[in-house]
This record gives C-alpha cells, sequence and structure tokens, in this order.
C-alpha cells in the first residue's frame, strides 16, 4: 500500500514539474500571458477606438433606416461594437485610474444600458401596431443624441482619469 502512495505522490509531482516547465501543455494560460497593456499609448489607442466607434455608429444611424429590414441589425450590431470597445478600453485601465474613477464608470456603464433600452423600447412600439419605419426612425435619432451625449460624459471622465497621459 506505501508503495503505490509513493508511486502516486511521484507521479503527481512529475506531472506537477512537466507541467510547471512546459505550459503550453495546460488547456488554460496564466493570466500574465493575456493581460492587457495599461500604458499610456494602448489607453490613447483604446479612447480612439471608442470615440471611431461612436462615430462609425452615428453614420449607422443615419443611414440604416433607409434599409428597412436589414438596417436593425447594423444599429444593434454598431452597438455592440461600442460595448466591446467601451470594454477593451477599460481592461486599459490602471488599478489607480479604475479605483479613482470607480464610480464614474459605473455611471458610464449604466448610461449604456439606458441606451440599449431603447431598442425594447422600439419593439414595444412596433408590437403595439405603430409603423416599423417611424418606429426605426424615431430608434435611430433617440439612439444618435443619445450616444452623443454619453460620448460627452465619457470625454470628460478620460480628462478626469488623466487617460493616456
Amino acid at each position: 500500500m506505501k508503495k503505490i502512495i509513493k508511486r502516486t505522490a511521484l507521479v503527481v509531482a512529475l506531472f506537477a514539474v512537466i507541467a510547471m516547465a512546459v505550459p503550453c501543455v495546460l488547456r488554460a494560460q496564466p493570466v500574465w500571458f493575456n493581460a492587457p497593456s495599461t500604458t499610456p499609448d494602448a489607453q490613447r489607442s483604446a479612447l480612439q477606438n471608442v470615440r471611431a466607434q461612436i462615430s462609425f455608429f452615428q453614420n449607422t444611424t443615419r443611414t440604416a433606416p433607409g434599409y428597412v429590414n436589414e438596417g436593425y441589425a447594423m444599429v444593434w450590431q454598431g452597438f455592440q461594437a461600442i460595448r466591446g470597445a467601451y470594454g477593451s478600453f477599460k481592461s486599459t485601465l490602471t488599478p489607480n485610474q479604475l479605483a479613482y474613477g470607480a464610480n464614474d464608470l459605473a455611471d458610464l456603464d449604466a448610461g449604456l444600458d439606458i441606451i440599449q433600452e431603447a431598442f425594447g423600447n422600439f419593439q414595444e412600439d412596433v408590437n403595439s401596431g405603430q409603423s416599423s419605419a417611424s418606429s426605426f426612425r424615431n430608434l435611430c435619432q433617440v439612439l444618435s443624441r443619445a450616444t452623443a451625449v454619453w460620448l460627452q460624459q465619457f470625454n470628460k471622465v478620460c480628462a478626469r482619469l488623466r487617460v493616456g497621459w
């Protein structure tokens, strides 16, 4: 019995040494290999990406009403691209920036959630019998204005957190 326990312990120890020496054998890699950069350049790049996504989105809200069937999907995808860019931006912030700006960042997150509710309102309008083309034009106008306000707040928060400095 003691031989089996010793042999099992030896096999486990050998596996642990191999796993540490050759991490590519493991399915999950340590977090530090995939951690985003928090350098000023990375922050500026992520900041510009958020601004670019907002600009693309606002262009989409101007042109999408002309594409009645595909327009909704275009607008939805554009909004999700903003969320993705904003999530990537937050991952470039330093721990100090995250701590100092926690309330502001939570407000920005909540703002995106509120803007997203407009999609549900559009569905309710269509389900209540309003014209889908008219409701969609209204949705696009609301989204364009709301993201413009959100961007203003985003820029203020970035200045306060000294993003990219």
